[in-house]
């Protein structure tokens, strides 16, 4: 029986996927395959499954959605199943919902496969919880993404006091922080970048929002990489900080 699956891999770190998604992959014929998947979940697909890159990635030239589309229902009408794999999960800030009503449109089923979003995993990774009975009632997932019309109302955001996880943030952070902060947000906010969460190479800046962007310009981070912006974050720099004392602690120059 031909079947479809929209499958989250998670934000990086392969031992982060899940098993439902393993199996998934195993049974799937052709398997559509975002930029920012990391190609070691791939593993998990059949030897002889049909992996076509799709190069779904904010900011970078990728396939047209309706050429994702378009290429789904070809092999699902062909009678081949058909697994999109994207990056952390399928309905956070993935399409997944477009491509799921396309689906429905043209009278198939999809199996939804949810993965780890980026926006708890990547603060996760430096120690940050995006909630805290201390700090932050609720968490926001925003993308910064936008303009004109589609622009986040900053000053709305700004006023819940909750915590603010912002994707694909990076290119406009300096108008984002100029925003927050025009929206009377405190310049002694904790915030974090953290790029390239869970993977090997990832790496992240800690500061406050007044001087936020310029740590982040200091440290060349770029995208993929997810923003926290809250009291949450300082969880992190008091991490940062009891790690800095207890290497200084254990160096010889200290004894």
């Amino acid at each position: 029986m031909t079947r479809a699956w929209l499958i989250g891999a998670g934000p990086g770190d392969v031992e982060l996927m899940t098993l439902k998604a393993t199996r998934a992959l195993a049974q799937a014929d052709v398997i559509l395959v975002d930029d920012l998947v990391n190609p070691d979940v791939l593993r998990f697909a059949r030897a002889d499954a049909s992996i076509v890159y799709v190069g779904k990635r904010g900011g970078h030239p990728s396939t047209p959605q309706e050429g994702i589309v378009a290429q789904m229902l070809d092999h699902l009408h062909a009678g081949r199943s058909v697994a999109r794999l994207k990056g952390g999960d399928p309905f956070v800030f993935g399409r997944g919902g477009e491509e799921q009503q396309a689906l429905h449109a043209a009278g198939i089923e999809v199996e939804i496969v949810s993965g780890i979003t980026a926006g708890i995993a990547a603060p996760a990774a430096i120690g940050i919880p995006v909630t805290h009975r201390d700090h932050a009632q609720g968490v926001i997932f925003v993308t910064g993404h936008g303009a004109g019309s589609s622009e986040p109302d900053w000053g709305a955001l700004a006023a819940t006091h909750m915590t603010l996880v912002i994707y694909m943030g990076m290119r406009r952070l300096n108008d984002i922080v100029s925003a927050l902060l025009a929206a009377g947000m405190r310049a002694d906010t904790p915030c974090a970048a953290i790029e390239s969460a869970t993977r090997p190479e990832q790496r992240h800046a800690l500061s406050t929002l007044g001087e936020f962007a310029d740590a982040v310009a200091r440290a060349g981070l770029g995208s993929p990489a997810i923003v926290v912006i809250g009291g949450v974050a300082s969880l992190a720099l008091a991490r940062a900080a009891a790690a800095s004392s207890s290497d200084a602690a254990s160096s010889p120059d200290a004894k």
